[in-house]
């Protein structure tokens, strides 16, 4: 049950000190990066898998219809909206919500071409339970590194600071909430959608208590 019940970003020994160091250890950056890696393979497995895309690409077609802009452009502008909350929870950037945008994107493209298109929807289910563990698993890489969180998962950890919630349970409020928006403003939600607006709290949540586990065993 400890699992689902995290309440703070932890911190361990390969943790960045402050989201603002300039000058991080090597092995935080590396562990970051490949946390980052793991995150955008995770999400190209949710898009291969075909059976609905992840809450936020909901919203940014409900964006898109309403606005006429493209997909693209209206996901920039959702997070650049989503930047303009980290104020008022006083979230710091970082090299990490750099990175987070370079190397998810990266990572997302270039795993698309190899990655198996199954017919069976068994297969495309488990394709997507997959998808939201590697997710949750790349976040609790990268959010433990502390070298700044991408604009959502910073609304996630400040609201987390916040209210004193669990993050499972913020995580998954965040996405159920931006289900419902864009799917009100004309966006399309599938299966998969709904499969990772209640599965990403807890698999952060997972990711979050198992890198700190593990991290303490290494140590």
């Amino acid at each position: 049950m400890k699992l689902l019940l995290v309440k703070s970003i932890p911190k361990v020994f390969w943790s960045s000190d402050n989201p603002l160091n300039f000058k991080p250890k090597i092995s935080t950056v590396a562990i970051l990066c490949i946390g980052l890696v793991i995150f955008g393979l995770g999400e190209a497995l949710l898009i291969v898998a075909g059976i609905g895309v992840s809450p936020w690409t909901v919203l940014s077609q409900g964006v898109s219809s309403i606005s006429g802009l493209s997909i693209g452009v209206s996901t920039f502008v959702i997070s650049i909206a989503v930047l303009v909350f980290w104020i008022p929870l006083s979230q710091s950037p970082g090299i990490g919500t750099v990175l987070n945008a370079i190397i998810i994107s990266a990572a997302l493209e270039l795993s698309l071409p190899y990655l198996p298109h199954p017919d069976l929807l068994i297969l495309k289910a488990v394709e997507v339970v997959v998808g939201i563990l590697f997710v949750g698993l790349g976040s609790g890489l990268y959010l433990i590194a502390n070298l700044g969180p991408g604009p959502r998962d910073g609304l996630m950890t400040g609201l987390q600071r916040v209210t004193g919630f669990p993050v499972a349970r913020v995580r998954t409020a965040i996405e159920i909430t931006v289900v419902v928006l864009g799917w009100s403003l004309g966006g399309t939600v599938g299966v998969g959608t709904l499969l990772f607006a209640f599965g990403i709290g807890p698999s952060v949540s997972i990711g979050l208590f198992a890198v700190h586990y593990f991290s303490q065993k290494t140590k």
